[in-house]
């Protein structure tokens, strides 16, 4: 294997305009599945404007400004609470027989409570009585090491959770039961059928492209708004803020920063990263068209990346992943910063496989970002080459062309650029979201020149 860097002509794989639609029935299976699988009288899913994921994946809902609770139950029962300003919201679930509750508790301070002010009161009207058993289902759930004490805690706010202890009385229960969305293997969000793999190649395809256009348009004398502007942003649901950073030898490049008026110099780091539901594309590199000490630390670390994809298959084992990644950037005297890589979703990261010693395989269906963020780096450098996949074996790829054969052609026409122009071989179970799949331009003013194995 030598890497290098050579000229390549990035294809035009095309940018879709409609966003596909998850079907009704497709939210209906979900949430009874989730229902059956609690084994509980209700199950509660909690969601606020940052932690939607969960609600989102079950009913298509995400609360704007103000919390929600969506309540799962006996005979089908499905209701949404929320405050005031989503009573007008709510109607655009496609989820068919869904009931609206209004908690006026949840609207922002100030508004009317003259209604319905107390949710304990709202929980009651719906149906949950003393002695029930409550599946409460938070924005992430902690391990068996991380809690040790007798009572159960949750990542949802207190208020909601005392509403419920209240209402189930104390012949009742509420349970922690955020793991069976979001357990790395077994959670329902874990593994996603071809409808949503169609809506995560929309949203990783016009990311990726918007990253493009800030690499491949930036221009000695930018600010970094300037620079952030070229993304085109047309309105797409994000699941993290817009990323720009630049700095120079004085002091690192920060990844999470949004841009600023600053005005960038040649030869600073810099690093940008968009990301709308279902996908992330990141890229960072020096601004300049040459650095040969650079060079040589993004060589090691694009051999990292390749080990990422040379590696990961359905079948493998998370630990397998990660020592081959970590082992392959220690070549280069780098690692990684984080998990080498991780399930993704509505939110940026859902969960990880890809731990040190982990035996969790991956499977058929599972969405993954390709995060791998090299460390360390001296003050003014900045290196990543992050995107979007999805595991899909044959029978999930033949439901995919047979539903979404334009979709199923960008696939292939990435595959075969990879190969051909990058000289990675990526397996036919490894979907590329990304309509700049492993495309990594070291040097901002010649972006043309990726790096390649030969």
């Amino acid at each position: 294997m030598t890497i290098s860097l050579k000229p390549v002509a990035l294809p035009d794989f095309g940018i879709p305009l409609e966003r596909p639609a998850i079907p009704a029935e497709t939210y209906a299976s979900r949430c009874a599945a989730a229902f059956e699988r609690s084994k509980a009288d209700w199950m509660a899913v909690y969601a606020d404007r940052e932690h939607f994921a969960n609600i989102s994946f079950l009913t298509g809902f995400e609360p704007r400004f103000e919390e929600a609770l969506l309540l799962l139950g006996p005979n089908g029962r499905k209701i949404v609470i929320t405050g005031n300003e989503n009573q007008g919201y709510a109607p655009i679930l496609p989820l068919a027989g869904l009931e609206a509750m209004l908690c006026q508790s949840l609207s922002l301070m100030g508004q009317d409570r003259s209604e319905k002010p107390n949710l304990p009161a709202v929980l009651a009207e719906a149906g949950i009585k003393p002695g029930d058993a409550i599946a409460l289902v938070g924005w992430k759930y902690l391990e068996t090491a991380e809690w040790g004490l007798e009572r159960a805690t949750f990542f949802v706010p207190a208020y909601v959770v005392d509403s419920l202890l209240y209402v189930t009385g104390t012949s009742g229960t509420v349970n922690d039961a955020a793991a069976i969305l979001m357990h790395p293997v077994d959670g329902l969000r874990t593994v996603v059928d071809v409808d949503q793999i169609a809506e995560a190649e929309w949203a990783a395809t016009r990311a990726s492209a918007a990253v493009w256009r800030i690499v491949s348009g930036f221009q000695l004398g930018d600010s970094e708004y300037a620079a952030a502007a070229r993304m085109g942003y047309a309105g797409e649901a994000m699941n993290c803020h817009p990323m720009l950073s630049t700095s120079d030898a004085t002091a690192q490049v920060i990844g999470l920063r949004g841009p600023t008026a600053r005005v960038p110099g040649k030869g600073d780091g810099a690093t940008t990263a968009v990301s709308y539901w279902g996908g992330l594309t990141a890229r960072a590199g020096l601004i300049t068209d040459m650095d040969e000490a650079f060079l040589a630390t993004a060589k090691g670390y694009f051999a990292g990346l390749m080990s990422w994809y040379e590696t990961a298959d359905i079948g493998v084992e998370g630990g397998a992943i990660y020592e081959a990644v970590v082992s392959k950037l220690a070549d280069g005297k780098l690692k990684s910063a984080l998990n080498p890589g991780h399930l993704t979703g509505h939110e940026e990261w859902l969960h990880s496989p890809i731990r040190p010693g982990s035996s969790e395989k991956i499977a058929s269906g599972m969405p993954f970002q390709v995060d791998i963020i090299p460390v360390p780096m001296p003050n003014g450098w900045s290196l990543n080459c992050e995107d979007a996949v999805t595991f899909a074996d044959a029978d999930l790829r033949q439901k995919l062309a047979a539903k979404y054969p334009e979709i199923a052609a960008r696939f292939d026409a990435r595959r075969a650029y990879v190969k051909s122009e990058l000289g990675i071989e990526v397996r036919d179970n490894i979907l590329l979201l990304s309509n700049i799949p492993l495309s990594l331009a070291p040097f901002w003013l010649n972006s043309k020149m990726l790096l390649v194995n030969e």
